[in-house]
């Protein structure tokens, strides 16, 4: 048996002049881009209902849609793993996923991911593509994500999130006084050298990332930040990009300073994670078209690490 695949967006003015595929990708990101450039070629994905190749070039204002299939050899196996759902309706489900979960099998991850656990708990959701996953957080980055349990909810999710109608905002610390609110306009796409990284780019897709300060301490900032767009490793790139790395983060990071690594809690010397966490997420329900909005506190280890710093600072 076969999953049908009914999807519709439209392509933004200000994506004029990228490729059919690499717009596919952005407005249906839960299928890999492969994926979406066959659907391309055979004919299942088409513009203003015209077959275009993959490379070819939009103006902006064009219609996409997808009428496609996924076959069963595709699907991934149930998996009995915890879920921390803290909402759930016929149509969607708002986890807070703990650090060191990976959401989607890939290569060296194909079990005991997150998508394995909801085809467990939800076994409705084998139905639906990827599970009904819309979007993604990095395996070590904690907090909310939207899952939807329709193929009907997750058109409508998935429309959001390329209209940027999702409201999305992250705590994170990073190295460095960050004195100001301020926001990041710059183009996110593969590292020219090392290509399992992502880079500021000439190029590169569009990426947006808003922030403030919340509360500083001793060389480390703790800030809010809120996305526009959602590109990958989009909040970690941006703030090294800006000279404020994530403590804790393994590929965007930097070494701490002797000085700091003195001063500073064994507790944020020691992360071993990038120091960020999803803590609100914003929608509109898509049956109800209600606005909701889910809050949760951020993860175990950083609240460690937040208190030892608030001890530290009063000390």
């Amino acid at each position: 048996m076969s999953v049908e695949i009914k999807l519709s967006a439209q392509v933004p003015v200000s994506m004029a002049g990228q490729r059919l595929d690499q717009i596919a990708g952005e407005l249906f990101p839960e299928y890999s881009r492969s994926r979406l450039q066959g659907w391309i070629r055979e004919g299942a994905l088409c513009v203003d209902q015209r077959k275009l190749k993959p490379n070819a070039r939009l103006a902006g204002g064009e219609r996409l849609t997808l009428d496609g299939q996924i076959e069963d050899s595709e699907q991934f196996e149930p998996e009995d793993l915890p879920l921390n759902v803290i909402y759930e309706d016929a149509q969607l489900i708002v986890l807070n996923k703990p650090a060191g979960l990976v959401v989607h099998p890939a290569a060296g991850n194909w079990t005991g991911t997150l998508l394995n656990g909801i085809l467990h708990h939800y076994p409705d959701s084998a139905a639906v593509p990827r599970a009904g996953i819309v979007h993604r957080l990095d395996k070590d980055t904690s907090g909310l994500m939207v899952v939807a349990r329709t193929v009907q909810a997750q058109a409508a999710l998935v429309e959001q999130l390329s209209s940027r109608s999702v409201s999305r905002t992250y705590w994170a610390l990073v190295q460095g006084t960050l004195e100001e609110a301020g926001e990041v306009d710059a183009p996110i796409g593969r590292h020219p050298q090392v290509r399992t990284k992502m880079a500021v780019v000439q190029g590169g897709r569009d990426a947006r990332t808003h922030y403030r300060p919340l509360r500083h301490f001793d060389g480390v900032t703790l800030v809010e930040l809120k996305l526009e767009t959602g590109r990958t490793h989009q909040i970690r790139v941006h703030m090294a990009y800006q000279g404020f790395p994530l403590i804790g983060d393994p590929v965007y990071g930097r070494a701490l300073t002797p000085v700091l690594k003195k001063s500073l809690p064994a507790s944020v010397v020691q992360f071993e994670r990038q120091a960020l966490h999803a803590k609100a997420l914003g929608l509109m329900h898509p049956e109800s078209g209600e606005a909701l909005r889910w809050k949760v506190p951020v993860a175990e280890d950083m609240q460690h690490m937040l208190d030892d710093l608030e001890e530290a600072q009063g000390a």
